[in-house]
């Protein structure tokens, strides 16, 4: 079923009811709107219509798998008493049968409100448009988290196709601003936790990216949560790491070094965390086991058969 709004809505225009950013509208173009309840056959132009809940299938190539539940509560509260003020995107399967492209906590929301239509742009896309509308939609209308940021970015880039400057132009971003996102994504999995539950700003994670060894990259991290480092005094630190020299290698030293890498490498995998060894100049060292939690712990002496 599909209800026509009211004869206004041809007085507003996309641009000022959106406010979708450069990227996704460009995609969408300029959409047109229907008042009859026939549909148009021309509706790759994109049409306007209420649609019945019901009729709208969910997006497979949704990148968010996970929408906080109060929050979805509040907006349904919002729609009962003000409506949907920003329709969401859909492209007609068949007959009364819809997918959403853009829209999906706007859709929930809607079905918890206990709506019965909704409104919506009818556009025509191949499954590549709908991943990459879904992205930038994504990108630019959710309160995202940075690695959340970076991964959306590397989707567009590795399934889209999309160069980093074209990516930049899509999203209304720079080129900069791009590679400083996906850059995130060579943080160890701890960071990038850290950056999700925003126990790490943005600023502090830019600084670490910059060291290359993942024990001081750690080091770093605990500091700035044990002594709350700023993101100057994590700039600092990380500057004095940089410029220290290396001293210089004997080949006999270098070959010693690729074997302890070898064994490093050996025990990592075996204890799945970043085992670092040390070796001084007489022969001696030692042999670093980090930890994450008593279980953790305890799952390390498992495989030491302790």
């Amino acid at each position: 079923m599909i209800v026509n709004l009211d004869d206004m809505t041809e007085k507003v225009s996309l641009k000022k009811r959106t406010g979708l950013g450069k990227g996704l509208e460009s995609l969408l173009g300029d959409a047109k709107f229907v008042n009859n309840n026939k549909l148009d056959t021309d509706y790759s132009a994109g049409l306007m219509s209420q649609i019945g809940v019901v009729q709208i299938q969910t997006n497979p190539f949704q990148p968010r798998d996970y929408f906080d539940a109060d929050a979805l509560r509040e907006l349904a509260d919002s729609i009962r008493i003000h409506g949907i003020i920003q329709p969401i995107t859909v492209r007609q399967l068949e007959k009364d049968i819809y997918q959403l492209i853009a829209g999906e906590r706007r859709f929930q929301a809607a079905k918890i409100a206990g709506l019965e239509t909704i409104p919506a742009y009818i556009r025509t896309a191949n499954d590549q448009q709908m991943l990459e509308m879904a992205l930038i939609e994504n990108i630019q209308r959710e309160d995202l988290n940075p690695i959340e940021v970076a991964l959306s970015y590397q989707r567009l880039i590795a399934e889209c196709q999309l160069k980093q400057d074209e990516l930049g132009d899509r999203v209304g971003k720079n080129r900069a601003t791009v590679s400083n996102y996906l850059r995130l994504l060579r943080l160890p999995p701890d960071l990038q936790a850290g950056l999700r539950e925003k126990k790490l700003s943005m600023g502090h994670a830019r600084a670490i990216v910059n060291v290359e060894n993942v024990d001081q990259q750690l080091f770093i991290y605990k500091k700035i949560l044990e002594d709350q480092w700023s993101v100057r005094r994590t700039e600092d630190h990380v500057r004095s790491l940089m410029e220290e020299k290396p001293a210089k290698k004997t080949p006999h030293k270098k070959q010693f070094d690729v074997e302890v890498a070898r064994i490093q490498n050996r025990l990592t995998s075996r204890f799945g965390h970043r085992i670092q060894i040390r070796c001084g100049e007489a022969g001696n060292g030692e042999i670093r086991i980090p930890f994450l939690s008593t279980d953790d712990l305890n799952r390390i002496l498992e495989i030491m058969g302790e």
